[in-house]
């Protein structure tokens, strides 16, 4: 039995108007949330023309000028504008009876491209029990015929299972949301040996660690821990027929280990390092998860991503306007204090759901809402933007010394270290055995 998508209504009527401006295709996203038992259709974002496209010479309808790396790049400007919970969850293409036929091979090779263009940004994976089937909707645009498949994205042989399509009014209008503000001060050594001081190799590097401290982290519900397989709203009234957009909201507080458990084995590791990258600030996060009796580990999961994601992306956006102000050549590795840029939310028309972006502190308003009527085909309006935090920053660091000086400094402390641990343990187990063997005498002689 195929998989079932609970779509938003009004995705039916978008479709239909991008139908009646199909020459001869239009391809998009999907965008929505997975569940064990049901998948959900939020939104349908069309990919954004270019503008050699306007220019191309009239000619005989064909899928061959397609531009995968077009859409796959969309899917990713997509994805970073999601809050937890959320993700692309397929593609669609409305066309042509003429291209009919090869609609599905494209469909297909979208989504393989997606994924693969998403999950090399992802810091985590998907764990072996989710759902990894992604929509493949195509609808022709002369007979309005909705077709869906799904294909298994983590098997690239996946052949095509059929799927249900069916529209659903106020989807969202009640769903549950949680929030927590996460305190950042993660400090990631740049080394010697990495070329042109790769800073965001390393700072990825960083990240990567930091992210394995938040899967293992202990979350807090509204100031409870709770088993993860029971039902988030257990003990709470859920509301019924309700289709008024209504945000019933958990706050999450983290408690992450501050060291590793007694039993995990650690060894030191001396590293010859040129400088460092410190991320400082507190990040506003916020996922969303369906009303459909969710268990507690959807939520702490949709929660754990965001956290993750949202840092990993506003370093990738700092990056990419670094490269694009000083360029991609940067020898020289000097003090630099940059501000990350600020997320923000914009509500969903009648839904429960905000959607999120991400602004540097000298863009306007205006540009906000470019972006998304660009990259989501939605209109914001400027009182509706929301900016949830304040000011996180990044702190380049070089070391000061010369690197021989650096290098002598760092292996000498590190060798005193050393000693001095190896010294306190000899010294302690000395002592251990002097107090064992006084008790002893003195149990014995008594």
């Amino acid at each position: 039995m195929g998989r079932t998508y609970f779509v938003e209504e009004g995705i039916g009527q978008y479709l239909t108007e991008l139908s009646t401006k199909v020459k001869p295709y239009v391809t998009g996203l999907l965008i929505g949330q997975c569940s064990p038992q049901r998948d959900y259709v939020i939104r349908a974002v069309r990919t954004p023309p270019k503008e050699q496209q306007q220019e191309e010479s009239v000619g005989p309808p064909k899928l061959a000028s397609l531009d995968e790396e077009w859409i796959t790049t969309h899917a990713s400007q997509v994805s970073r504008m999601l809050p937890g919970g959320l993700l692309v969850l397929g593609v669609f293409m409305v066309a042509t009876p003429e291209l009919a036929k090869d609609g599905q091979n494209a469909l297909r090779k979208l989504i393989f491209s997606v994924e693969k263009s998403l999950s090399k940004r992802r810091l985590w994976k998907l764990a072996e029990e989710e759902v990894s089937d992604r929509a493949a909707l195509q609808i022709c645009s002369t007979t309005k015929k909705v077709v869906c498949r799904t294909y298994d994205v983590q098997d690239p042989k996946s052949s095509a299972k059929p799927a249900d399509w069916k529209y659903q009014s106020a989807l969202t209008a009640s769903w549950l949301a949680l929030g927590c503000t996460v305190n950042v001060n993660i400090h990631i050594p740049l080394l010697a040996t990495s070329p042109n001081h790769d800073l965001e190799k390393n700072t990825k590097n960083g990240l990567n660690r930091w992210s394995k401290q938040i899967e293992d982290s202990v979350f807090l519900i509204n100031g409870q821990v709770k088993d993860e397989d029971t039902e988030l709203l257990e003990g709470q009234k859920k509301l019924r027929g309700n289709t008024q957009p209504t945000t019933q909201f958990s706050d999450v507080k983290i408690l992450t280990q501050l060291c590793q458990g007694a039993s995990a084995r650690s060894t030191a590791t001396v590293q010859v390092c040129s400088g460092s990258i410190n991320l400082r600030g507190a990040v506003k996060c916020r996922a969303y998860i369906h009303n459909n009796k969710p268990k507690v580990k959807e939520a702490i999961q949709a929660l754990k991503r965001d956290i993750i994601n949202t840092l990993s992306d506003r370093c990738e956006i700092l990056f990419e306007d670094l490269i694009l102000n000083e360029g991609p050549q940067k020898k020289n590795l000097e003090r630099e204090y940059h501000v990350l840029p600020q997320r923000l939310f914009v509500p969903v028309a009648g839904s429960s759901v905000m959607l999120s972006d991400y602004k540097f502190g000298d863009e306007a308003a205006g540009e906000i809402q470019e972006r998304f009527v660009e990259m989501l085909d939605q209109p914001v309006q400027a009182e509706d933007i929301h900016i949830a935090e304040d000011i996180s920053t990044v702190d380049i660091c070089p070391v000061t010394d010369s690197p021989s000086d650096t290098q002598q400094a760092q292996l000498t402390k590190a060798t005193l270290l050393l000693k001095l641990q190896q010294n306190m343990g000899l010294v302690v187990a000395a002592a251990v055995a002097v107090l064992a063997s006084i008790f002893s005498f003195n149990y014995f002689s008594d």
